[in-house]
């Protein structure tokens, strides 16, 4: 008999974690983090404790208190047992939101994760460009060892102890194994690339889950192929998200791009924007909004990174000479003629100081980065704010200071505040817009990475399961209308 258990994604948006179990083989569609049940406890300087293990997270309800599916090292570390062997034989990811993978950290390394190539991607830009705490996707770093002093006696903490994960990638509609389960991975549209749907099915059930989807992004064709194929498996139980289940409309890039560059032409100065950083479609759409006005897309080092890695495997997305790589001030901050340092009782401007000197403020992938050619500071933003569209989230609205922007416009592309951590930087975003005189437009400029309502209820009508199980959602009582179809509508409970 198969058996379904959520542990996440109940009465929330997010926080996916659900475990499927077969006669031979479980796994669990995603691994995330619940933004709401973290924000409930946790801030940005009251986080759990890496000391703790995973004890933090379970004692606080945002880690499903499992046997067999934590890291050795953090249970170890706190007297907890570690079994020989993993109880989950895989964990399906659906797409590279924290909400659905952020979790993955605490896994133990010999559970296999299965994801598409461009999810992978984007888990390597996280990895290798993030400061978080637990951001360990691709690779585990084993903690609290120690190991013996090169010279003398005694013993030091060990760095060495990194190890891959067990990362097995997917490709679209190509069945793999997991015990008795035969699994397919569905592409889907969503806000950022990579985004994956799962049909899988054994002597039981046959189990369409549909990840986080949208039907009025770039490629809408690829959610409705996996309606197609999801119907043709004739499912016995569908999981389905409704974050937007209760909403009536759209916004689609196209929208977005054509009220962007009405607004672009007729702004003399600098164009700031904020945008999701792994939202390449939204990347796409101020490109193009840049081409047709004349100016240039600006972008920050971390998302040239990542633009960098999709460049090798597509040709979707602009190139990284394309755009213009936005070089801050870090660290000392030697950058142009503003800036000094004192060599041999003497202070130089670091313009006359050696460039190795000046680079040693930036991580190896930020240095890379840097040596290409297409490279800008706040020097060239201030100098001609109208040849520029300058992407600029929350954590870089300092760089304001430095460009001092006038008669410039901010575009916010992102979402709306749903929660109380986002409304005050929302507030604090508005102190920052006042005090350089920025109009704020907000409205009309954000696509979502989901379906609305309408849109979820026919794709589950033509899909046509037996059951349906709603996740990620606040207003799961909006599905009870599929009754009416001969669909079971069972709202989930959270499993302990």
């Amino acid at each position: 008999m198969t058996s379904i258990d959520f542990f996440g994604g109940v009465d929330e948006i997010g926080g996916n974690k659900i475990r499927v179990e077969g006669e031979k083989g479980s796994f669990f569609f995603d691994f995330g983090m619940g933004f709401s049940h973290a924000n409930d406890y946790l801030s940005e300087f009251l986080q759990p404790r890496k000391a703790n293990g995973i004890c933090d997270f379970v004692e606080l309800g945002l880690l499903p208190n499992i046997e067999g599916i934590y890291r050795e090292d953090y249970l170890r570390h706190v007297g907890l047992p570690y079994p020989d062997r993993p109880t989950v034989d895989g964990v399906l990811i659906s797409h590279s939101h924290v909400d659905h993978v952020a979790y993955v950290h605490h896994l133990r390394e010999d559970i296999p994760i299965y994801l598409s190539n461009e999810s992978y991607l984007i888990l390597k830009a996280l990895e290798d460009t993030g400061a978080a705490s637990f951001s360990e996707y691709l690779h585990l770093k084993k903690s609290f060892y120690l190991e013996p002093k090169k010279r003398g006696e005694g013993y030091i903490r060990s760095r060495a102890n990194i190890v891959d994960r067990d990362i097995r990638i997917v490709k679209p509609y190509k069945e793999f194994e997991i015990g008795d389960f035969k699994l397919k991975s569905a592409p889907v549209d969503h806000s950022l690339p990579g985004a994956s749907a799962y049909i899988c099915e054994n002597e039981d059930e046959t189990i369409v889950y549909t990840g986080d989807l949208r039907f009025h992004g770039r490629h809408p064709e690829l959610t409705r192929k996996f309606i197609k194929e999801a119907r043709k498996s004739k499912p016995t139980i569908m999981i389905s998200e409704g974050t937007r289940i209760d909403s009536e409309r759209n916004i689609s890039e196209a929208d977005i791009e054509e009220r962007a560059v009405r607004v672009v032409d007729r702004c003399k100065g600098l164009v700031v924007v904020n945008y999701p950083v792994r939202d390449l479609d939204r990347l796409l759409t101020f490109y193009k909004v840049a081409e047709d006005t004349g100016r240039k897309l600006v972008v920050s080092l971390k998302q040239a990174y990542i633009l960098n890695l999709f460049n090798e495997t597509s040709n979707e997305y602009p190139d990284l000479s394309d755009v213009i790589i936005y070089k801050p001030r870090k660290g000392w901050g030697l950058l142009g003629e503003d800036s000094f340092a004192c060599v041999d009782d003497e202070w130089l401007c670091a313009s006359d100081i050696d460039s190795s000197q000046c680079l040693r403020d930036y991580k190896k992938w930020e240095r890379e980065l840097l040596e290409n050619d297409n490279v800008l500071t706040y020097h060239d933003l201030r100098e001609d704010p109208g040849d520029y569209i300058f992407r600029c989230d929350f954590f870089e609205l300092k760089e304001l200071i430095d460009i001092k922007p006038e008669n410039g416009v901010y575009i916010k592309s992102s979402t709306e505040p749903f929660d109380e951590q986002m409304e005050i930087n929302e507030r604090k975003v508005r102190k920052w817009l006042k005090l350089f005189n920025l109009p704020l437009l907000n409205k009309c400029f954000h696509a979502s990475g989901h379906a609305n309502g309408k849109e979820i209820l026919n794709m589950i009508r033509e899909v046509n399961p037996d059951k349906l199980y709603p996740v990620h959602t606040t207003h799961k009582n909006k599905f009870l209308k599929l009754q009416d179809d001969g669909i079971e509508v069972i709202n989930p409970t959270l499993s302990k």
